[in-house]
């Protein structure tokens, strides 16, 4: 059951901080589950000092803490810091979607629509190469873009159109992004109430969509010293994994079988033998019974330790080889 008041988001947060502190190495996303729900709950001030906290510790996510610590500083009355947050963000111009997003959404949310508008732009030039993949995380920059530009009154451009190309919902984004909108929501007009609901439920929709996965559907990964660490601690595993290259292909062939048979967020999680171990003893079992291992796999993912499959373009293989994965395990995926 999700969480509705501010109470049941302050006792998320502390079950949020004990687990952070019997996982140490899940001690990142973590927190930030817990800065998230003290946020909503209205304590801008704790969770603020959870986001310093994790920023004095060099997390792995530094960017995307910083941005968060933005969003949330500017709701707290701290709009010069939060400036100069994302500044250094934008300077800094990160490999990773979400803290532009969360940048340009802060920016957008405050109507520094011009600022708003130039960051989703830079994010979006840096971050999209002509004619290759495009993420969910990337799509997401190219929606908000989209809005701020219809918000603007500016005419569509190549991305604008690739973003209507990529949404997937029945209201188009020009209609869900119709400044026009907010003066239907004052209206007495029971047929443009009526209308106005069912673009909201739309978009309601398409935010349901995204947040039913939670963590990505994740296949896991060992690598060669753990894997041999596994199988001589516990050789009935044998079956599982005759050999490490079979293991890397067989790692492969499941995300590609999953992803054509349409599952979407998909990611890989990798195990190390000490973690593996805990969680067995945490559900009372042997580590041997391979019917663990797709469990361990989920949970891994659900501590946020899932990176996406596939790599982004030019990004290095999944396996560890440092070669890039196009020239790796991705030899000849379409």
């Amino acid at each position: 059951m999700r969480p509705d008041t501010s109470a049941d988001h302050t006792a998320e947060a502390e079950r949020l901080l004990r687990t952070a502190e019997q996982y140490p190495e899940d001690r990142e996303p973590l927190l930030l589950q817990a800065a998230a729900h003290l946020e909503l709950s209205g304590d801008r001030a704790r969770a603020s000092g959870l986001y310093d906290s994790l920023l004095a510790g060099n997390p792995d996510n530094a960017h995307l803490v910083k941005a968060l610590q933005a969003a949330n500083l500017w709701e707290y009355g701290h709009e010069a810091e939060a400036r100069a947050l994302i500044d250094g963000i934008r300077t800094a111009a990160p490999d990773d979607a979400a803290p532009w997003q969360i940048a340009a959404e802060t920016l957008e949310a405050h109507d520094e629509l011009d600022a708003a508008h130039s960051t989703f732009t830079e994010a979006a030039t840096r971050l999209i190469s002509p004619g290759g993949e495009t993420s969910y995380a990337t799509q997401s920059l190219l929606t908000g873009r989209h809005r701020v530009r219809r918000l603007l009154a500016l005419p569509h451009d190549d991305w604008d159109t690739l973003a209507d190309r990529l949404h997937t919902a029945a209201v188009p984004l020009d209609e869900l992004h119709d400044p026009k909108r907010l003066w239907a929501l004052g209206s007495s007009d029971p047929a443009e109430l009526r209308a106005e609901i069912e673009r909201l439920r739309s978009e309601l929709g398409t935010y349901r969509a995204a947040l039913s996965r939670p963590f990505p559907v994740a296949v896991l990964h060992w690598p060669a010293s753990e894997l041999a660490e596994l199988l001589g601690a516990y050789p009935a595993l044998a079956a599982e994994y005759p050999t490490h290259g079979a293991h890397l292909h067989a790692v492969e062939s499941s995300l590609r079988d999953l992803s054509a048979a349409g599952t979407g967020n998909l990611g890989i999680v990798t195990g190390t033998v000490p973690s593996y171990e805990a969680f067995a003893a945490s559900e009372g079992a042997s580590p041997s019974d391979a019917a663990l291992l797709p469990q361990y796999a989920t949970t891994l993912a659900a501590r946020g330790k899932a990176r996406p499959w596939p790599p982004t373009k030019g990004a290095l293989c999944w396996c560890g080889s440092r070669a890039a994965y196009g020239e790796c395990h991705g030899v000849g995926r379409g």
